[in-house]
This record gives C-alpha cells, sequence and structure tokens, in this order.
C-alpha cells in the first residue's frame, strides 16, 4: 500500500503520559460536585476535544451541560499545572519510528483533541522538533470540527498536497481516532493498545489492525 502520510494521534499512540490528561479531567469533573470513575471517563472522552469530551460525559451520567464550561476551565488549568510536573516520554520504539518513517520520504502528521498550548508544552517536554521527528502538528484550535469529524486530517493532506486518503494512514488508541480516520476514507486505519482503550473497545470501530504499540506498524510501512 502505498501510504505517503502518517497522522498520529499524541497522548497514548506516540507520547506515554500515564492517562494524567483522562485522571485530571475525571477530577475536574468530581471537584464539580460529581462521582465518575476513572474507567467511564476512559470509555465516553477518548480522543475527543476536550470541552466536547466533558458535555458528553456529563450527559451520560444524567449531569448539567450548562457546568460544562466551568468544568473546562478549571480542567485546562489543572492539566497545565499536571504537565508542568509531569515527566512524559515517547511510547516505547516510537521515536526511532518516526525518524525512519520521515527518513523513507512519508509525511507524519501529530493530530489531538488538545489545545495547541497543550500540545506544544508536551512536545517541549519531549524535545522533539518539526521536521526532524513529524512534519506538522495539527489541534483541536485548528478546526471547526472535532473527532471523530475528517477535518484535522483532510486538513493534514491539504498541506502536503495529498488528495488521495487511500495514502494516508490514521493511528490512534481509541475507537474515535479510527472512526476519524474512516470518515477521512484512510487507506489504513491502526489502533494500539498503548493509551486510553481496550483491545474490545478499540475493536468496536473495526480498525484495520491492532498493535499493541504503534512501532509495529514499520513493517506494513519500510
Amino acid at each position: 500500500m502505498n501510504i505517503q502520510l502518517l497522522v498520529l494521534d499524541m497522548a497514548g499512540t506516540t507520547i506515554d503520559e500515564g492517562n494524567v490528561v483522562y485522571k485530571t479531567l475525571a477530577g475536574a469533573v468530581n471537584n464539580y460536585g460529581y462521582n465518575v470513575s476513572l474507567d467511564k471517563v476512559l470509555e465516553i472522552c477518548a480522543g475527543m476535544e476536550k470541552a466536547e469530551a466533558i458535555r458528553n460525559l456529563l450527559e451520560n451520567i444524567g449531569g448539567d451541560i450548562d457546568d460544562t464550561e466551568a468544568i473546562f476551565e478549571n480542567f485546562s488549568d489543572d492539566l497545565v499545572l499536571a504537565y508542568e510536573r509531569l515527566e512524559v516520554k515517547p511510547i516505547a520504539g516510537v521515536e526511532n519510528f518516526l525518524v525512519k518513517t520521515r527518513s523513507a520520504g512519508k509525511k507524519v502528521v501529530l493530530n489531538t483533541g488538545y489545545t495547541k498550548k497543550i500540545a506544544l508544552q508536551l512536545l517541549s517536554k519531549l524535545g522533539w522538533e518539526k521536521n526532524i521527528h513529524f512534519d506538522d502538528l495539527i489541534t483541536a484550535d485548528h478546526v471547526s470540527e472535532s473527532r471523530p469529524s475528517p477535518e484535522m486530517i483532510r486538513l493534514a493532506m491539504s498541506k502536503f498536497e495529498i488528495t488521495d486518503a487511500k495514502q494516508v494512514l490514521k493511528a490512534g488508541d481509541s475507537a474515535i481516532d479510527i472512526e476519524e480516520g474512516k470518515n477521512a476514507g484512510c487507506g489504513l486505519t491502526i489502533a494500539v493498545l498503548s493509551g486510553a482503550q481496550n483491545r474490545e473497545q478499540l475493536k468496536a470501530a473495526e480498525p484495520d489492525y491492532i498493535f499493541n504499540n504503534l512501532s509495529e506498524a514499520e513493517s506494513l510501512l519500510l
């Protein structure tokens, strides 16, 4: 398969941050008077733009969706502090995978439901640099519709003048990542078990492959 562009989720797919975003989200919701478990947050919110994730979570548990904005603001502030304290690292083998993939002439775009500010904070902690580890970054701030809308993937395609979605691989650790790839018509969708959701949850989205780790995709590309 002639894959020319890889669109890769960040936390849980390329970056190991110990699910801190979802732990922080659960904390922000619970601090507002609710009682949700981390498992429920992972089930409902994984891969989504975070304000929309909070709204969906509140709907799911019978909460007041009018609380969304205040909880999101608290969550955003808490996450900045959490990331300042957190040691983040690449998921095993992924940094080498990115460098080898780019050396083979393929483009790598990181995409995320995070804000640009949070995404850049993560990349700075890792020491990852544009044109070395990746070719571009697309965040929730760059699009009007969040995943599973294909808008981020289509934006990535337009940046590198790729018109055939069959030349695009989408990888992520949530069902929403896979739905995003399918909605864009990607040639390959890969789910990974290194992040938010388990095999059963990922399998429901019908990815082409489920790998333990993104670096296992090397056999398909190089």
